[in-house]
C-alpha cells in the first residue's frame, strides 16, 4: 500500500471517531440555531436603538423575528419532497432555479454569507478576548483609543483551527448546547448590569442621526437574524420517514430556537437601550459596561466561548465544500479555512461597520428574501392570492433592506475611516459616535 494510500485510510478512520455521524434529534437544531444566531449581533442591538429610535427600532426587530420564523418555515418545509431531500442551502437552490442559476445566485450568497459571518466572529471573539483580559488583569483602559489586535484574533483562530478538525453538526452539539447556554447567560448579564448602572441623567435623543447610521442599523438587526444558510444542513442530519418526516422534530427545535433568541434580543434592546441611553452609541454594549470588573469580564469570556461554536457551526459547509472525498489534503483544508478567514479578520478595523455591511449584503438575501422566492418557484402558490401577496411584500421587504442597509453600511465605513484615521491591524476600543461630536445627548466617555 502506497503512503498516500496509508494516509488516506488513517484520515478517514480517525474522522470516524473524532466526527461520528448520528441521527439527530429536534433539540440539536435547536442549539444550532441558537449557536448560530445569538452571538455579535446581539451586543449591537442597543446601538440600533439609537439611531433608529423607539418605536422604529423595536417595530423592525419585531418584524424581523416573523418574517425570518416565516421564511425559516419555508426551508424546512421545502428540505424533502417526491424529488428526494435537499441536504443544502445549494441544493434547493438548484431545485428552484437550475444547476446553473443555483449555483451561482444561491451557492455563492450562502458561501458569501458564512464566510463573513465567520470573519465577523473571529474580530468580536479577538475583542471579547482582550476585553476579558483587560478586566481580569486590570490593565488600564483607555477609551477611544486603538490597540493591535492581531495577538487575540489570532489566538481565538488558534481554537477555531484545533476545533475544525473533529467539527461536524453531530459532533459540535454538546459545544452547541454549551454555547446556547453561554449565549444566554451573557445576554442577561448585559441587560441586568445595566439596569443596576441606570443612570438618571441618560438621554435617549438621536445620536448625531445621519442617514447612514440608521441604515447600518438596518445591516446589523439583519445580521442578528441571519441563521438560515445552515438551516437544511442542520435539518440532513436528523432521519427522516414516510410517517415521522425531518420537518416535525426540525420545525419544534426551530420554534424553541427563536423563543430563546426572542429571551435574549428584545431584553437586550429594549432594557440595554432604556437604561444607557445614548452611550450604547458604542456599538458593542459590552464595551459600554466595566462595573463590576469580575462579571463583565465573565460575561466576555461567555462571549468568547459562545462564538468559538458559532464559528464551527457556520464553518461546517465551507468545509463539507472545501474537502474532497479520500483526498490526504483534506487534514489540511479547514485549518487553511480558519487561517484565511483570520487574515481578512486582523485586516478589517472595526467592529460597528462589519455587521451592517455582513449583514445587509451577505446575510440579508439568505434570510429575508431567497427562501421567499424559492417558494414561490417550487411550490407555485395561486397568482395574487394571500400566500403570493405576502411572499412578494416579504420579497420587497428584503430587497430594500439589503439595499439601504449595505448603502448605509459602506459610507459608515468610509467616513470612519476618515474622521478617526483608521489603520488595518488595529480596532478601536469604544467606536464613539463622533470623534468631534459635542452634542450633549451623545456623551464621549472618559
Amino acid at each position: 500500500m502506497s503512503n498516500a494510500a496509508s494516509y488516506s485510510v488513517f484520515w478517514n478512520c480517525l474522522r470516524r471517531i473524532l466526527r461520528p455521524e448520528h441521527h439527530a434529534k429536534w433539540w440539536y437544531s435547536t442549539v444550532h440555531i441558537v449557536t448560530a444566531m445569538v452571538g455579535a449581533g446581539v451586543l449591537s442591538l442597543p446601538s440600533t436603538m439609537v439611531y433608529l429610535g423607539w418605536a422604529p427600532g423595536m417595530m423592525m426587530l419585531g418584524v424581523s423575528w416573523i418574517i425570518t420564523l416565516a421564511t425559516m418555515y419555508q426551508m424546512i418545509e421545502m428540505h424533502e419532497d417526491e424529488s428526494g431531500r435537499h441536504d443544502t442551502y445549494q441544493c434547493l437552490g438548484r431545485k428552484a432555479f437550475g444547476d446553473r442559476l443555483g449555483n451561482l445566485i444561491v451557492g455563492s450568497q450562502q458561501i458569501v454569507g458564512q464566510v463573513t459571518t465567520n470573519i465577523a466572529y473571529l474580530v468580536t471573539g479577538g475583542q471579547a478576548l482582550k476585553r476579558f483580559g483587560d478586566l481580569v488583569l486590570s490593565r488600564e483602559i483607555h477609551y477611544g483609543k486603538f490597540e493591535p489586535a492581531v495577538l487575540w484574533i489570532s489566538a481565538f483562530a488558534g481554537v477555531q483551527a484545533v476545533l475544525s478538525l473533529f467539527a461536524s453538526f453531530s459532533s459540535m452539539t454538546i459545544v452547541s448546547l454549551i454555547a446556547s447556554i453561554m449565549s444566554f447567560s451573557y445576554s442577561t448579564i448585559v441587560w441586568a448590569t445595566a439596569i443596576r448602572l441606570k443612570s438618571s441623567q441618560a438621554s435617549y435623543g438621536y445620536c448625531n442621526l445621519t442617514y447612514y447610521k440608521a441604515f447600518n442599523a438596518l445591516g446589523e438587526i439583519a445580521f442578528a437574524y441571519g441563521g438560515h444558510s445552515i438551516a437544511l444542513e442542520i435539518q440532513a442530519t436528523m432521519r427522516s420517514t414516510r410517517h415521522k418526516p425531518s420537518k416535525l422534530p426540525m420545525w419544534n427545535g426551530v420554534l424553541v430556537a427563536y423563543v430563546m433568541v426572542a429571551v435574549c434580543y428584545f431584553p437586550v434592546a429594549g432594557v440595554g437601550y432604556w437604561a444607557l441611553g445614548n452611550l450604547t452609541c458604542y456599538e458593542n454594549v459590552l464595551d459600554v459596561l466595566d462595573k463590576p470588573k469580575w462579571l463583565i469580564g465573565t460575561a466576555n469570556l461567555m462571549l468568547m466561548l459562545h462564538l468559538t461554536g458559532s464559528y464551527q457551526v457556520f464553518a461546517l459547509p465551507i468545509y463539507e465544500g472545501l474537502e474532497q472525498k479520500n483526498m490526504p489534503i483534506n487534514a489540511l483544508i479547514r485549518p487553511l479555512y480558519v487561517g484565511f478567514t483570520c487574515l481578512v479578520a486582523v485586516i478589517l478595523p472595526s467592529f460597528s461597520g462589519l455587521l451592517g455591511l455582513f449583514g445587509g449584503l451577505a446575510l440579508g438575501p439568505t434570510t429575508y428574501f431567497l427562501p421567499c422566492i424559492m417558494w414561490l418557484s417550487i411550490k407555485k402558490p395561486r397568482v395574487l392570492g394571500l400566500e403570493w401577496l405576502l411572499n412578494w411584500a416579504c420579497i420587497l421587504f428584503g430587497v430594500v433592506l439589503t439595499i439601504v442597509s449595505a448603502i448605509g453600511s459602506i459610507v459608515n465605513l468610509k467616513h470612519g475611516f476618515e474622521e478617526q484615521n483608521l489603520k488595518v491591524f488595529y480596532f478601536p476600543r469604544l467606536q464613539q459616535c463622533s470623534s468631534t461630536s459635542t452634542n450633549a445627548s451623545c456623551p464621549v466617555r472618559h
